[in-house]
């Protein structure tokens, strides 16, 4: 997932500087995100692989729910790519999935940084990361 990210973010253009840094599982990258902003990141991309099991599921959840705690504690982004294990059947769906979720995560980190203005044009029209996108609601007339 790292590499997808980092290739995609160097295809959007440059002005940024890459400092990774790995934990051993899901629960532990509130704190991986909070020490890359320690050492002065502005933006982090959490990424991560959540099993099949129901508790893999509830790992999922408490980890959403630090890198949310460090968002919100510190005014700063955090995206976090999951991807979970049951989505697809097959390794090679599973595979493509990795790809594509964490690209377009890391084009909306880039924007976010870079391109304010693309995330504002995106907004409302049902983009979904990974998958085809909902598209905008379309109100009757």
């Amino acid at each position: 997932m790292a590499s997808a990210a980092i290739d995609e973010l160097r295809k959007q253009g440059g002005g940024f500087v890459i400092d990774r840094y790995t934990v051993p599982g899901i629960k532990d990258l509130a704190a991986g995100a909070r020490i890359l902003f320690d050492r002065g990141s502005d933006l982090v991309l959490a990424l991560g692989m959540v099993g099949r099991q129901p508790v893999d599921k509830d790992c999922a959840l408490a980890a959403d729910f630090g890198l949310q705690s460090v968002q919100a504690e510190l005014g700063k982004h955090i995206l976090g790519v999951m991807v979970h294990e049951e989505e697809t059947s097959t390794e090679a769906e599973l595979a493509a999935l990795f790809d594509r979720r964490t690209r377009e995560h890391a084009v909306n980190a880039y924007d976010l940084l870079f391109r304010p203005e693309a995330i504002r044009a995106r907004a409302g029209t049902g983009q979904r990361e990974g998958y085809a996108d909902a598209g905008p609601i379309k109100v009757a007339r």
